[in-house]
């Protein structure tokens, strides 16, 4: 059910052609309508409070806005919570991947050489309770002094660090500390870069650079302790931030409306200006996330009217969704420009063998895999890495492990392992090598891991593999964690940070953004010894790297941007054989009758929370 549609990469070819025309340049490109799932339905309502259960926040920071890195955690924080220099529509399909000027007046002024954006920010723009003031420059400067402090592990520092003049990671380097960063005065900021970068303008989307107030965040130097404090430049703020008492830092205590364990309550900012803000819509007036680590009664909650939202309902709530026709229509299947993975460990025993990773790509039950999401509803079995919507389609019939009823290839899995250093006596299975027996796996104690997990040791059982698996509430930390040395976890996922393939390979696959702690490289792809050395773990050796790759295709423009990155997934699938990719994802939300209006942001993958809305004499 993977709609085709191309037109979200025309919106970042639109910008790539600006700053090309900035430096003397021009792109020609063509354009290619595709197919449009989203959009909005029901006629919004205002007023009442939306409920959403889940089974965990799953936050990569606790969400502390300069290292969050989870879609959910976006998408309240751009929908509700913050304003940067630019920001979305908050809508599905190309409307929705296409930038516009939020916190920022207008578009920025970009120089001839395409070095220098200068950026003038709107009047009316205000900081919540306590603080109450206006949003200045400043403010956004302090943001990039926050990525630039390596403590708080902005985990996607890279798109900022070496792109920025003068940004680099260490502590707050202070106020004009950043060579490339230049508050003119409290409306006017000028950022130059080190070189043109087309996609400049989606970087500034991102809400590590929304501005923070540093009287309050400036108060905190550890990774994901801002979170419980976080200030709001948005239409909805913490309920309780009017009760802070932001007089120093003494004085803080974490705000009442959000607790990691428990729950997060919004409520509208008495400090929002709505007429500075033509794309937020703000339908309810209060905004309920609460964990329930009970995912049957997270859905019968839903399909019962007493909360509004599930995500990935489970096969047997899908199929109720499907079949009863008074709520179809309350299923609602996006383009979710994402993929769900396997990932390997280069660095860790036996997944440090290229035979043995690709032994793993061949017998690897995806078939199974697929229905326990759900099904073919959930998305379309995945050949490879970066998701099909993302490259125009060039890849949509390459795969490369594929067997003709997806359930794996046995005999071709063990013709790789035949080849591999664990399989000493040849005879396609590494049973006799101490590091396949109960080899450690990270996974996630909720659907559908739990129900992946029987399919994995099956087909891994197969090739001589037993799995001594790990079902953990926050199975991310352990894997962003390199020194844990963990060989295989069926947990990730990776949705794109925006229209753009780089945002895949980019944090996927860079070498050089390998971080001890906070990682994202989860294979740990162009390690050196060094790093190896500074994050305390013992080097393989030998480990493949596709950092000249990436700089190859970083330049390009149109279609030839699109075709390079297509090439190195071939690469990265056939050479280096990080992943096991099995789903090309749907993003699936299933909704209550209670839900008014229904709208999808394609930037975060999640409720256009901005839009939605809820009739509160439906709720029970």
């Amino acid at each position: 059910m993977r709609s085709k549609r191309h037109l979200w990469v025309i919106a970042l070819l639109m910008v790539l052609s600006l700053v090309a025309a900035a430096c003397g340049g021009s792109d020609d490109t063509g354009s290619d309508t595709g197919n449009n799932n989203g959009g909005d339905t029901g006629t919004a309502t205002k007023g009442g409070t939306i409920h959403w259960e889940s089974e965990e926040f799953g936050f990569t920071n606790g969400f502390d806005p300069t290292g969050e890195y989870l879609g959910e955690a976006w998408g309240v924080l751009s929908n509700l919570m913050g304003r940067g220099l630019m920001g979305y529509q908050h809508l599905a399909g190309d409307e929705g991947n296409t930038t516009i000027p939020d916190l920022a007046a207008e578009d920025p002024k970009i120089s001839d050489d395409g070095l220098t954006y200068t950026f003038t920010l709107r009047d009316g723009v205000k900081f919540g309770p306590p603080l109450s003031r206006d949003v200045t420059a400043s403010d956004v400067e302090f943001a990039f002094r926050r990525i630039a402090t390596e403590s708080l592990v902005a985990q996607y520092q890279n798109y900022y660090v070496g792109t920025i003049k003068g940004l680099e990671l260490g502590k707050d380097p202070g106020a004009g500390g950043i060579e490339g960063i230049n508050v003119i005065d409290d409306k006017t900021i000028e950022f130059t870069l080190t070189k043109p970068t087309g996609d400049f303008l989606y970087r500034l989307a991102m809400p590590a650079t929304f501005p923070m107030p540093e009287e309050v965040a400036g108060c905190f130097d550890k990774a994901g302790d801002y979170g419980r404090y976080v200030i709001s430049s948005g239409p909805y703020m913490f309920e309780g931030s009017d009760k802070l008492d932001a007089s120093s830092c003494k004085t803080l205590k974490p705000i009442s409306g959000y607790d990691p364990t428990k729950q997060m309550i919004l409520v509208r900012n008495p400090d929002y200006d709505q007429s500075t803000d033509e794309y937020r819509e703000n339908n309810f007036d209060q905004f309920d996330h609460t964990i329930n680590t009970n995912t049957n009664d997270i859905e019968q909650k839903v399909l019962s009217g007493e909360s509004e939202f599930v995500l990935t309902p489970t096969p047997q709530t899908l199929r109720k969704y499907v079949q009863d026709p008074e709520l179809k229509d309350l299923l609602h299947v996006e383009a979710g420009d994402r993929t769900w993975y396997i990932t390997m460990n280069l660095n860790a025993p036996p997944m440090d063998d290229i035979h043995v990773r690709k032994a793993v790509n061949w017998v690897m039950d995806k078939d199974g895999l697929q229905r326990a999401w759900g099904g073919p509803t959930v998305g379309e079995i995945a050949g490879h890495i970066i998701p099909d919507t993302m490259l125009n389609g060039i890849l949509d019939d390459y795969n490369p492990y594929g067997s003709a009823d997806n359930t794996g290839d046995v005999e071709k899995a063990m013709e790789e392992m035949k080849l591999s250093k664990y399989d000493p006596n040849g005879d396609g299975k590494c049973d006799e090598s101490p590091e396949c027996q109960d080899m450690l796996e990270i996974g996630s104690n909720v659907p559908p891991n739990t129900d992946m997990l029987p399919i994995v040791e099956a087909s891994l059982e197969k090739i001589g593999i037993t799995l001594d698996a790990r079902e953990v509430a926050d199975a991310y930390t352990p894997i962003q964690t390199v020194e844990r040395q963990i060989p295989l976890s069926i947990r990730p996922g990776w949705g794109k940070d925006y229209a753009d393939s780089y945002t895949f390979v980019g944090f996927l696959f860079d070498g050089r953004n390998i971080l001890c702690t906070g990682n994202t490289n989860y294979s740990l792809v162009g390690m050196q010894a060094d790093k190896a050395d500074e994050c305390g773990v013992p080097y393989a050796g030998d480990i493949p790297s596709v950092d000249d790759a990436i700089d190859g295709c970083i330049p390009e423009l149109g279609d030839a941007r699109v075709q390079c990155w297509a090439d190195l997934d071939k690469q990265l699938m056939e050479e280096v054989v990080p992943w096991v990719p099995y789903l090309d994802a749907a993003a699936v939300w299933g909704t209550s009758p209670a839900v008014s209006k229904w709208e999808f942001d394609q930037f975060s993958g999640t409720p256009a929370w901005s839009r939605v809305a809820v009739d509160s004499s439906l709720q029970k």
